[in-house]
């Protein structure tokens, strides 16, 4: 597969999705809740199913597997208990797969919950003494899982786990690595799995919200989320269980995204949907942010609104109004290649063949659409670059998304055009001074840092 692309394609490729954040500003809800860190108002009342980040990657250990990581609960406090963090058992959380292009589920990992509780009456402890395995005695609340592959074929239960309990602290988890490693098993048809608690890994400042950081570009270099924890759910599989027909070398495209069904009266109801980030939390004002939650992939081309807002995005709008940054010409057709199509020569302006599912040999129509996409066909990154393919770094984002790869400073480069012009503003070059976590990654599955136990409050 040919993957030669000058630095305009770069930069523009770069870009990601989060200029079209704004697509779905003109939308009106039709969901009860809403996805990514807290940024709608529904959602923030009911964290279990909030989905925060997904992450899809080649593992760079075993690299004829894919690794899929998705994270619900947003800014988890450590000493937040005694009822600590737990997955909704009246929820199903799934991971979703398209490898036809047509932006419909072939393949869906899904989790349910239950929980077993064994503190009743007698106590409000979580745990009444140290917890050094997963079944110890005193460990008097933990949740156990069911893991099914759902394809047209039918559902199977490929696994079934423990969930890895909150980090409650160095006297009651006094090994809390070897709880988490006992949290990680294998799978039926192979791969691994893992469900609980983990480090937030997606690093930033926040303080974006103030006026795009202050106004003056002085609110940078402090991560919001550092010391904070979220649950994740995440499956290591073979390529082959997600390329169409199997065939990796034929089909290595597949498009990613997760969503959470919650249980109500009417049956299950999808409540949150996430691909790429910080689509569903830049720009949609709060009265409309919950519409992005209800559809499914396969609407968004139908909807004008969204492909309006693509072509004509408003963020630039606002770079320009406060740092005087002139915005890029519209109509940004780059951006539609980049968020509804994928990266394709036959695609758009972008003269590149990098994650569209059009690449796939056995692909039908492709249906725009958004979501994570990754050719899995491209190698594993040596030294892998923070900018991914902004600096020339393919299996970087917006080609999937790796822990380590800075979605923030890529979006803001995009914002102030960067994508028109083929070359970095350098005003903006510095971004929001956060470019990586402040815990490293696992060098194994699920490679995401475990859990801190420290206050986020302390001195």
């Amino acid at each position: 597969m040919e993957l030669r692309i000058n630095r305009r394609s770069l930069i523009a490729a770069g870009v990601a999705g989060a200029l079209a954040a704004s697509s779905f500003a003109f939308l009106r809800p039709a969901a009860p809740s809403a996805s990514s860190h807290r940024e709608a108002p529904l959602i923030s009342g009911d964290p279990r199913n909030d989905n925060t980040d997904v992450y899809a990657f080649v593992s760079p250990d075993k690299q004829d597997t894919v690794t899929l990581i998705a994270n619900w609960i947003p800014f988890e406090e450590p000493n937040g208990g005694p009822n600590f963090y737990f997955f909704d058992t009246n929820s199903r959380y799934n991971i979703k797969i398209d490898n036809d292009g047509d932006a419909k589920p072939d393949v869906t990992y899904q989790w349910t919950f239950t929980n077993v509780d064994k503190r009743g009456n007698s106590t409000f402890l979580y745990n009444n003494g140290p917890v050094t395995s997963l079944n110890d005695k005193n460990l008097l609340f933990k949740q156990k899982y069911t893991l099914k592959r759902i394809t047209a074929k039918g559902a199977t239960t490929i696994g079934t786990g423990i969930v890895a309990p909150s980090n409650t602290g160095p006297a009651s988890m006094p090994d809390y690595a070897k709880l988490r490693a006992e949290a990680v098993d294998g799978i039926k048809g192979g791969g691994k799995q893992f469900a609980g608690q983990s480090d937030e890994a997606f690093f930033l400042d926040l303080r974006v919200f103030d006026l795009l950081y202050g106004g003056n570009l002085s609110e940078v270099g402090q991560d919001t989320t550092r010391g904070y924890n979220v649950h994740t759910l995440a499956v290591q599989v073979p390529k082959k269980e997600i390329a169409l027909k199997g065939d990796v070398s034929r089909n290595p495209v597949v498009g990613i995204w997760s969503t959470t069904d919650k249980w109500s009266p009417k049956g299950y109801v999808q409540v949150s949907r996430l691909g790429q980030p910080l689509v569903n939390e830049v720009v949609v004002p709060a009265g409309l942010k919950d519409a992005f939650n209800s559809l499914s992939p396969d609407k968004d081309a139908g909807i004008p609104a969204v492909v309006k807002k693509v072509t004509h995005p408003e963020v630039p709008m606002l770079l320009e109004g406060i740092y005087g940054l002139k915005a890029p010409k519209t109509p940004r057709n780059d951006l539609v290649e980049i968020f509804l199509t994928g990266i394709a020569k036959k695609n758009g302006p972008i003269k590149a063949d990098l994650n569209s599912q059009i690449l796939n040999k056995d692909a039908g129509k492709l249906r725009p659409s958004e979501m994570l996409r990754l050719n899995m066909s491209v190698p594993v990154t040596a030294n892998p670059n923070r900018l991914g393919v902004l600096a020339g770094d393919l299996q970087g984002f917006p080609n999937g998304r790796r822990l380590g790869d800075d979605v923030v400073d890529i979006a803001l480069q995009a914002m102030a055009g960067a994508a028109q012009t083929g070359q970095l503003v350098q005003a903006l070059a510095a971004g929001d001074k956060v470019d990586r976590n402040d815990v490293p990654f696992l060098t194994t599955f699920p490679y995401i840092p475990d859990p801190s136990n420290t206050a986020v409050n302390q001195p």
